[in-house]
This record gives structure tokens, C-alpha cells and sequence, in this order.
């Protein structure tokens, strides 16, 4: 997560614990990233977990998608299909058993036709 120095009392220690973990590998610098053109750009980072029953985000902040504008778009229907998907385990549930339900009272349905 980062962090700025100025939110120490101490900076000068802080400086020198710093110097300390990155020199373990304990941090990594998290330097400012810039366009071509010089201007900062955004970056959101958060952690998923793949687990049998979907996937999880397990960190990171919401943000209104609205509120940015690119001129880039992502081309690949794959990458857009599984970026439209929830990460909220109960959404997929709910629409899983929907599923379910619907094919079960359809071969009921079917089973009574025959009859």
C-alpha cells in the first residue's frame, strides 16, 4: 500500500527505516507513473482470488467508471466478457440457481408432455 514519508513525525528516521526494508526486500518503490506527454496517469490495482465458485476481489476501492474518460477501449470480446462479470460470489450464486430452477421446472414441463 503506499504511503508518503511526510506522514511520519520523524522523517529523517523514517528515511533511514525505509532505506532498511527496501534494502531487505521487506518494500518496493512505488514510483509516479507519467504518460509520454509528461501528464500522471491512474492506475488501480486490487487482488483477486480464482476459487471453483467465481472469482473474489478481496481489496481495492470501488471508483465511478463515469467519472474517467480514455481514448483507449479494450478490443478483445473475452477480456470484455470477464470484466462484465461480478466478483461478488452471491450475485453468481443467484443467477446459478435461477438456472437451475428454470432447467428443472423445463425437463418437468417436458417429462409432462410426454405423459
Amino acid at each position: 500500500m503506499p504511503f508518503s514519508l511526510r506522514a511520519f513525525e520523524d522523517e529523517k528516521k523514517a528515511k533511514m527505516g525505509l532505506k532498511e526494508c527496501v534494502t531487505h526486500e521487506l518494500l518496493h518503490p512505488y514510483p509516479v507513473q507519467q504518460d509520454s506527454d509528461g501528464k500522471p496517469v491512474a492506475q488501480f490495482k486490487y487482488t483477486v482470488l480464482v476459487v471453483p465458485n467465481g472469482n473474489i476481489r478481496i481489496n481495492g476501492g470501488l471508483f465511478d467508471t463515469s467519472l474517467f474518460k480514455s481514448e483507449h477501449q479494450i478490443e478483445d470480446k473475452e477480456v470484455v466478457a470477464l470484466l462484465a462479470q461480478s466478483a461478488n460470489r452471491k450475485a453468481g450464486g443467484k443467477k446459478k440457481k435461477k438456472k437451475a430452477k428454470s432447467a428443472a421446472e423445463e425437463a418437468k414441463v417436458e417429462a409432462a408432455a410426454e405423459n
